[in-house]
């Protein structure tokens, strides 16, 4: 189905509600949606060596957490090199996905890290965020997957791109712990079964390759209903933020596939009524 006019979009909810079923399913339903993933420009930066993969691994490697900054950077590039958000900006304040140290022509050149810091904590306005003028052609929308996750860092998103719908999912905490209760894992491959609506042919067994299947450690009860807490502490600041703009919608309902229908029949009244 063709969408009207883009669409950008958060999914909010607690592990294990089917974020990933439910993205999966507006992807297919709507051809023209992308999926942006802040983990996925971090390993394709990684991955390919770059200056800012090289410095995004060591921090990662010492245990520390990756910046908003560079996050947002990330992100900023991705839709920059899409074609799908133009900076007015001047050329002297373009960060490049490939560098944090860059020497290609008309880029911003640092001399060391404490430059480079300096630059991602300047000002917005300073960074050319503020400038940024985003296109709201239909071929030009994508799903944010990762980012943001605080209301904070909500904030900071909004100087780059406007979300313009943000989906809360909620499933009963109790019906999540009984669909993890029931899933297991072939790790090598990631396939997840669950013994309730998916089983493997043979219990414990990998329908593919025969060999056993695990059980995750965060699946553990006591270990989900931690991760549950934590989640509801940094969900319902950001919720408010978007509830504040106007683009907060809630859908409750048992099961993914009791879901599905409201959120796509949602996502056509926003995107191609």
């Amino acid at each position: 189905m063709a969408l009207r006019r883009a669409a950008r979009v958060i999914l909010v909810g607690a592990p294990g509600v089917g974020k990933g079923t439910q993205s999966e399913r507006l992807l297919r339903r709507f051809p023209q949606l992308s999926s942006i993933s802040s983990g996925d420009l971090l390993r394709y930066n990684v991955q390919q060596r770059t200056p800012l993969g090289i410095k995004v691994e060591s921090v990662m490697k010492s245990g520390g957490l990756v910046s908003d900054d560079i996050i947002l950077r990330l992100i900023s590039n991705e839709l920059t090199q899409r074609g799908w958000l133009n900076s007015a900006h001047p050329a002297g304040n373009v960060l490049t996905l490939a560098s944090s140290a860059l020497s290609a022509e008309g880029a911003h050149s640092f001399q060391d890290d404490a430059e480079v810091a300096a630059f991602l904590s300047s000002p917005a306005q300073a960074r050319g965020f503020m400038q940024s003028q985003l296109s709201n052609d239909p071929a030009h929308s994508f799903l944010l997957d990762g980012f943001p996750r605080t209301a904070t860092q909500a904030k900071r998103l909004d100087e780059i791109v406007p979300i313009n719908l943000v989906v809360s999912l909620k499933t009963p905490v109790e019906v999540i712990l009984e669909r993890i209760s029931g899933r297991w894992v072939h790790e090598p491959s990631g396939r997840v079964y669950n013994t309730t609506f998916n089983a493997p042919k043979v219990p414990g067994i990998d329908d593919v390759t025969g060999e056993p299947l695990v059980r995750r450690a965060d699946d553990d009860e006591k270990v989900y209903l931690a991760r549950y807490k934590k989640f509801q502490e940094t969900a319902e600041p950001l919720l408010e933020h978007y509830a504040r703009q106007g683009v907060l919608w809630e859908v409750e309902g048992m099961s993914s596939d009791e879901i599905t229908p409201k959120l796509i029949s949602e996502f056509e009244r926003h995107f191609v009524e």
